[in-house]
């Protein structure tokens, strides 16, 4: 995830370590529990961390991590916050080829990096249940003028893919550009980026899913044959990238896949036996805390401990997951323009805090990858 808002830093899902109790064997956590911190994790790359100690591996874990002051860069220019108990987050994919990146993503290292992957998760009163809003990165816009973390004004641009908001003005541009579209203002901010993606994967051990069709991409690395597969990071990257090696070839049907993924993370991660293997459970923590650039209020071991333990309760049945409203430009097949009508009814009920009514997205283009891939 590049610009000022660098790496190491989706889902668009691990779990967080607690403190273990002495003389008796701890209760098996939650499906619920694992579930959302998978969702997350995935998302966000960040409720690991929970619990994950102190002394010396506080201050690692702590050390870790990075952050940016979205709050200073865009001031008092913002949708009011919504006090009603919910919260907002916007979690972003950097599609950076600074350092190892490069190798993974593939293409030159021009000093950029756009958000590959973009999904507002609202997190209801009571945290109980969330939902998930996909950005198609195709999306043309109008982009707000903005301020960087680092002071840089950038003037408003008119008809513009919405990934590039984050080329130009790095975390603070997207998330203006994002409360300008909703209306809705955003409580916090995380993202990964390929490297961290892929590690996060491998620590997990992999994630098994199953194919209905091959899948041939090589701009993405990724050849799976139509089967069950356990896909090690660099696969499960090259999934969630792939846009030609099926369906239409649209962000639109990536962003299914996208979604797919994070549903089979969620179901793999309850077999990972993070509790009983502490080194595991370490590794986890410390790659988590390198993957992800977060927002100030959230960069801190002990900020993300009490993140992770308000997400507690949600399950993966209470995980609605949809992609914003859009239709295909007439001038430009290989863009989308906002459904507005629509999509206010999504942005109306997350304002509100209420589901996200089927009416809102009936009607609206989508890809052609639903179904080819499911949890293993």
């Amino acid at each position: 995830m590049a610009a000022e808002s660098t790496q190491p830093a989706i889902t668009e899902p691990g779990e967080t370590p607690r403190r273990r109790s002495k003389g008796r064997r701890r209760k098996a956590p939650s499906t619920g529990r694992k579930a959302v911190r998978a969702m997350v994790w995935t998302a966000a790359g960040v409720v690991l961390l929970g619990g994950a100690g102190a002394g010396y591996v506080y201050f690692k874990l702590n050390g870790n991590l990075h952050s940016v002051d979205i709050n200073q860069a865009l001031g008092s220019d913002r949708p009011t916050k919504i006090d009603n108990g919910s919260e907002n987050i916007l979690v972003l994919g950097s599609d950076t080829r600074s350092g190892k990146n490069r190798k993974l993503g593939g293409g030159t290292d021009d000093g950029s990096a756009r958000s590959d992957t973009a999904m507002i998760v609202h997190v209801y009163e009571g945290h109980k249940k969330a939902s998930v809003v996909s950005i198609p990165r195709d999306t043309l816009v109008d982009r707000p003028r903005c301020t960087d973390t680092k002071g840089t004004d950038h003037p408003a641009a008119s008809g513009v893919m919405f990934n590039e908001a984050y080329s130009t003005g790095g975390a603070a541009c997207a998330v203006k550009t994002v409360e300008s579209i909703t209306g809705i203002r955003m409580d916090h901010y995380l993202e990964v980026d390929f490297e961290g993606f892929q590690k996060l994967i491998d620590d997990l051990g992999g994630v098994e899913v199953t194919t209905t069709k091959n899948i041939r991409d090589p701009q993405s690395h990724l050849d799976l044959e139509a089967g069950t597969h356990t896909l090690s990071g660099e696969q499960a990257l090259g999934l969630v990238r792939t846009r030609h090696g099926v369906g239409d070839g649209s962000d639109l049907g990536r962003i299914q896949l996208q979604q797919a993924f994070i549903k089979a993370l969620i179901d793999q991660v309850k077999h990972v036996g993070v509790f009983t293997n502490p080194k595991k459970l370490y590794d986890l923590a410390d790659t988590a805390t390198k993957a992800v650039t977060t927002d100030s209020d959230l960069g801190s071991v002990n900020s993300l401990i009490d993140f992770a333990d308000g997400l507690k309760g949600i399950s993966s049945s209470h995980m609605k997951m949809v992609t914003m409203p859009v239709q295909y430009d007439p001038a430009n097949p290989n863009r989308v323009l906002l459904a507005k009508s629509k999509a206010q009814l999504v942005w109306n009920a997350l304002r509100n805090d209420e589901p996200i009514p089927a009416s809102a997205t009936k009607g609206t283009a989508t890809g052609e990858a639903k179904g080819v891939v499911s949890a293993g």
